[in-house]
């Protein structure tokens, strides 16, 4: 556990919620008339997704895949095993990938490819942040909530070690103390 001189806002509760609703009412403007499923990467992107959800006004669906790139937990092994796969069938439809943050880009780059195989008609990403200073592998963020420096982020669905991702804010984790 962290202690609470570690954790620092980065954003808001409410600077996350209006930044969330304007992505909401673009989705809805670029979307208007096609059939979209949003695809939301458990777990940090459950919170995301749910808020973003209620700021669509077109009819949409949801579906949930986890993917796994951590062999030790603590370092990426650099390749991407499907823990659990989506249920809906993307043929025909619009696929918007829900992620609470963009790092490397290998997940990204792997799950837009997996998608289109699964028949979707597009494959976009939306993005709670993004950390392009950590970027391997290029990708397109059609929609993004925040850019953020290389910091260890934390709350809205992002974790420590599973632990945290229920604050209701975004916060850094200071590594050092502060003189």
């Amino acid at each position: 556990m962290l202690s609470e001189n570690q954790i620092r806002v980065m954003f808001d509760q409410q600077t996350i919620e209006n930044r969330i609703r304007e992505i909401g009412e673009e989705i809805s403007r670029d979307y208007e008339g096609e059939e979209l499923v949003l695809v939301c990467v458990l777990k940090g992107g459950v919170m995301f997704m749910t808020q973003l959800s209620k700021s669509i006004s077109i009819p949409m669906k949801m579906d949930f895949i986890m993917l796994s790139s951590y062999g030790n937990q603590l370092t990426s092994t650099g390749k991407v095993k499907i823990l659990q796969d989506i249920s809906e069938n993307l043929s025909g439809k619009h696929a918007l990938i829900v992620e609470d943050i963009v790092d490397t880009g290998r997940t990204l780059n792997f799950l837009k490819a997996h998608l289109l195989e699964k028949g979707a008609e597009s494959v976009e990403v939306c993005a709670m942040l993004d950390k392009p200073s950590r970027r391997v592998m290029p990708v397109e963020l059609r929609y993004r909530g925040f850019e953020i420096e290389d910091e260890f982020v934390l709350g809205y669905g992002l974790d420590y070690a599973q632990w945290y991702r229920n604050l209701p804010y975004i916060a850094y984790v200071r590594q050092e103390e502060e003189s």
